[in-house]
């Protein structure tokens, strides 16, 4: 029989690893840069991820944190991290609308033309929602109006087939 005296552990609680991990997640949904700083400072690995493969950055990015999304990639966070579907940060931010957490990954590294497995990209991804300004952020920092998915569908017949006349149209004044 062990005397906790002996094993001081065994007077403190445990830790629940899985609740500690969800709050440092929930932490990224809710754009916490500065406590995100604090636990990534304290060990936290910057690329962590939750059972779906969506890092900290990702969340950060599809919940539209700016800051956060500075923060993490600052701290080390890899910013073209594909989650288990092979989505990439900028690929979130296109299909939410985020355009300044699409500067900020831009900015720090993400690859506009980044794509998922089935060669979608966040240009094709933001031209089916008819975003506009993010058509042309992407544009404006390289991406490829020409370039086509796994099924051949480029950025400018993804806007047709969701009825995104405006990106559509913009797409197809460019030759796309």
């Amino acid at each position: 029989m062990t005397d906790q005296a002996d094993n001081p552990s065994s007077s403190q609680p445990a830790v629940d690893l899985q609740a500690l991990a969800q709050e440092v997640f929930d932490l990224a949904r809710r754009g916490d840069a500065t406590m995100l700083a604090a636990v990534i400072e304290k060990g936290v690995p910057p690329n962590l991820r939750n059972e779906r493969g969506d890092s900290l950055l990702m969340l950060a990015s599809y919940h539209g944190h700016a800051d956060a999304v500075r923060t993490l990639i600052d701290l080390g966070a890899d910013p073209n991290l594909r989650n288990d579907a092979g989505q990439t940060p900028l690929a979130g931010a296109a299909f939410k609308g985020f355009d300044t957490v699409i500067e900020t990954l831009l900015a720090r590294g993400a690859d506009v033309e980044g794509a998922s497995p089935d060669g979608r990209t966040a240009l094709m991804i933001a031209a089916m929602f008819n975003r506009t300004a993010i058509v042309d952020l992407l544009l404006a920092h390289g991406a490829d109006p020409h370039a086509r998915d796994a099924n051949g569908v480029s950025a400018a017949d993804a806007a047709a087939r969701m009825g995104a006349a405006d990106t559509q149209a913009r797409l197809k004044a460019l030759g796309a």
